[in-house]
């Protein structure tokens, strides 16, 4: 095979890098393919001859040969790179890409059930429905099996026929240039029957649409971001295939008093000045209901006390959290007369040793201007 330019025939340099070849190649095996020239002699000859240009240089020791003898033949690579002849991997992917060009991909559909679409659905609950659980009704709009015909699409007492196009096979064969190629059927839309008598009430669809109450139960402890999969309940498969999934999606409403950590459920108490300073007993609420709690004298502002086991229960292992309660001492802002008086007695008396948080700031304060 003297005489053939590869490197001209694809329209690439003699230094070209592998992806370039295989690029050149990719394009000019779409323009002259000939599925896209039928009947074209001379397009069939160029395919061929660009086949047998790429087969060569894609390969480091055809393309060695042939850069040095100008020739693959006669280096032991099984004759003259006829468009037959050593098809590999890389042509067939190409080959692929170039038939989903043409047929839009089709040719590998094949006739059987096939599973219906999952769905989604957004799913609103309170604070204390995450917490311990629940159980919701919601009303799904989906595909279901027709119930006049079961799911067959064809009219009682009738059935689907064998497609006589491809006698059930759901794809034709037939024969294109030099290649054997198969399509999905044209007649029965890759299904492989035919209803002649559809049932009214789908249409030959075999489903029909319907708004479905399903009873979704809420396990404890779920939150923010948990999906629930109900299996089998999604929208109802083609030719009496099995239902897809529905997914519940959950959304958990923000709380007026409660915030949650992980497992922990956090809560901010109020407390005055004088049960922070002489220590007291206070009632907090917390998601089992009302809850006393023990905080002693010198409490400040922004300590946290946790509650054993008042938290949310794990969704993995059931065991609970605690709640942490986060004190927040209230400064008075409106004083009678009295009051005034006995704060600022109170102040004169303690001085500066009752306040060591402020003293050491101030001592610190001191110290960075020495």
């Amino acid at each position: 095979m003297p005489n053939k330019d590869f490197y001209k025939i694809l329209g690439v340099s003699r230094d070209a890098s592998d992806d370039e070849i295989k690029r050149a190649y990719r394009k000019l095996a779409q323009e002259h393919h000939p599925d896209k020239h039928a009947g074209d002699k001379g397009k069939e000859d160029s395919f061929k001859l660009i086949n047998e240009a790429y087969e060569t240089l894609k390969d480091p020791q055809k393309k060695a040969h042939y850069d040095r003898f100008g020739s693959a033949a006669g280096a032991g690579f099984g004759g003259g790179g006829g468009p037959e002849a050593g098809f590999g991997g890389d042509f067939q992917d190409i080959f692929n890409d170039v038939f989903s060009d043409f047929f839009g991909g089709g040719g590998r559909r094949r006739p059987g059930p096939e599973r219906g679409a999952d769905l989604r659905y957004d799913l609103e609950i309170t604070f204390e429905e995450s917490a311990f659980g629940t159980e919701k009704t919601v009303r799904i709009p989906r595909t279901t099996a027709c119930k006049t015909c079961g799911g067959s699409g064809a009219r009682s007492g009738t059935s689907a026929a064998t497609c006589t196009t491809c006698r059930g096979a759901g794809q034709v064969r037939f024969q294109q240039g030099f290649f054997s190629v198969t399509r999905t059927c044209p007649a029965c839309h890759g299904a492989g029957s035919m209803i002649k008598d559809p049932c009214p009430d789908c249409v030959g669809a075999g489903k029909t649409k319907s708004v479905t109450p399903l009873t979704v139960k809420i396990p404890a402890g779920v939150d923010t971001g948990s999906r629930l999969r109900l299996s089998g309940e999604g929208e109802y498969g083609d030719r009496n295939g099995p239902s897809g999934d529905l997914y519940i999606f959950i959304s958990v409403l923000p709380h007026e008093i409660f915030t949650r950590e992980e497992n922990d459920v956090l809560c901010e108490v109020p407390v005055s000045f004088a049960q922070a300073a002489l220590g007291a007993e206070i009632e907090v609420p917390t998601i089992d209901g009302p809850a006393k709690l023990k905080i002693p004298s010198g409490t400040q502002s922004g300590k946290v006390f946790r509650m054993p086991h008042k938290g949310i229960a794990s969704v993995q292992t059931g065991r609970r959290g605690d709640e942490q309660v986060i004190i927040k001492v209230e400064t008075p802002t409106k004083l009678n007369k009295r009051q005034k008086e006995l704060l600022q007695e109170f102040a004169e008396i303690s001085g500066e040793e009752t306040t060591p948080l402020r003293k050491n700031f101030f001592s610190k304060v001191k110290e960075m201007f020495e």
